[in-house]
């Protein structure tokens, strides 16, 4: 079972060993993870590097159910976090985020192995000595399963074995060092370092692990995504499992046809009562609910139409013309998934956004990684 670290002298001690060393880290929401990196620490604060617009990190990472993840070690760490607000820590924008009251360490008994680690030739050597080669076919922080281009006889190469292995990671990172044999079956063997890694390699190796599992959650969600997409029958009043547009402006579902690449069918319909209730029988994957405005009439009929979609599909306020903050208190108020204020120049983030939603709220998935941004102005 993982552990989970509650002692606050304890966690902080973790954060400053990330912020030393300037430990990579990703931000994950319900619907969006980004990508970023330790910076240092405050008082009562963790500082990690602004990847996204101000905007983007305005709204897309307040929410009570932020969480990070980071290596360490031989494992990961996950723990909730609160974005306390954006700053500048020398010529770096930064979020502030509220030291996590827990950590939870990963089971460091099983290191987490990468399957999906392309073409790669190592070369190692036994005692006698010979040398021999293979390739990768996984690897962790502890250990690596090699398949040998050769047969080996057994009294050169058995169980219990000490040899010398050169593995090539990537570009910069290589692992020359000693191994023991701890299974053999043919010419595929798995091996334990022994003597555990050195810390200039362990660290980036954990990092590069690391990332490799992020990724791995990501083609899993999009496999779910897929999967579920192609065993969904047909409908007959709208496309199926379609997002739904309630807006009576064309031009507003042209701009998202044209700027936003949707995986599933986008339909519009009117405004009214009876036209949304009828667009719920269709079981959408996701509503768009248009806010033209936040003046009391715009806000009652929104509300009227909110209350027909709530509880029976996720929905996301697509606000125009609107301050961006009283559109998030009304998503909130609403019971709404998410908010945002919609402009062309905001298409890629608006797709994660509803990519992410999509995966969260029907395949139980991860949601896509955000590449990092650097328009913070």
């Amino acid at each position: 079972m993982p552990d989970i670290l509650r002692k606050a002298e304890e966690i902080r001690e973790i954060l400053e060993e990330a912020c030393a060393r300037k430990e990579m880290l990703i931000l994950v929401t319900p619907y969006l993870r980004f990508e970023s990196t330790f910076v240092g620490m405050e008082k009562d604060a963790v500082l990690v590097q602004a990847t996204m617009s101000r905007e983007d990190a305005t709204y897309g990472l307040r929410t009570d159910k932020l969480a990070i993840r980071f290596p360490h070690g031989l494992g990961f760490f996950e723990g909730p976090a609160t974005m306390k607000g954006l700053g500048i820590h020398g010529d770096m924008r930064v979020i502030r985020l509220a030291l996590p009251n827990t950590l939870t360490d990963n089971d460091q008994r099983v290191a987490y192995r990468v399957e999906r680690v392309g073409r790669i030739t190592v070369t190692f050597s036994t005692p006698r000595p010979d040398l021999y080669v293979a390739s990768l076919t996984d690897i962790s922080v502890t250990g690596a399963r090699l398949h040998a281009q050769e047969d080996i006889p057994e009294e050169r190469l058995g169980l219990g074995a000490r040899i010398a292995v050169s593995i090539p990671v990537m570009e910069g990172l290589s692992i020359n060092g000693h191994a023991k044999i701890r299974h053999m079956r043919n010419r595929n063997f798995g091996v334990e370092f022994d003597p555990p890694l050195p810390k200039d390699l362990l660290e980036p190796l954990s990092r590069w692990v690391f990332q490799r599992r992020e990724e791995d959650r990501e083609r899993l969600a999009r496999r779910l995504e897929l999967g579920l997409n192609a065993s969904r029958p047909s409908g007959n009043a709208l496309p199926p499992r379609g997002v739904i547009l309630v807006s009576q402006r064309e031009d507003l579902e042209a701009e998202l046809r044209d700027g936003v690449p949707f995986t599933h069918p986008l339909h519009r319909v009117a405004p009214r009562v009876q036209d949304v209730k009828e667009a719920m029988r269709s079981h959408p994957a996701l509503v768009l609910l248009h806010v033209p405005g936040t003046g009391l009439e715009e806000r009652r009929k929104s509300k009227v139409l909110a209350e027909c979609i709530a509880g029976k599909a996720p929905f996301l306020l697509v606000g125009t013309d609107v301050d961006g903050a009283a559109l998030f208190e009304l998503g909130t108020e609403w019971r709404a998934s998410s908010a945002l204020v919609w402009g062309p120049q905001r298409a890629a983030f608006f797709q994660r956004l509803v990519q992410g939603m999509i995966s969260r709220h029907h395949e139980g998935g991860d949601s896509p990684l955000a590449p990092p941004e650097r328009d913070l102005a």
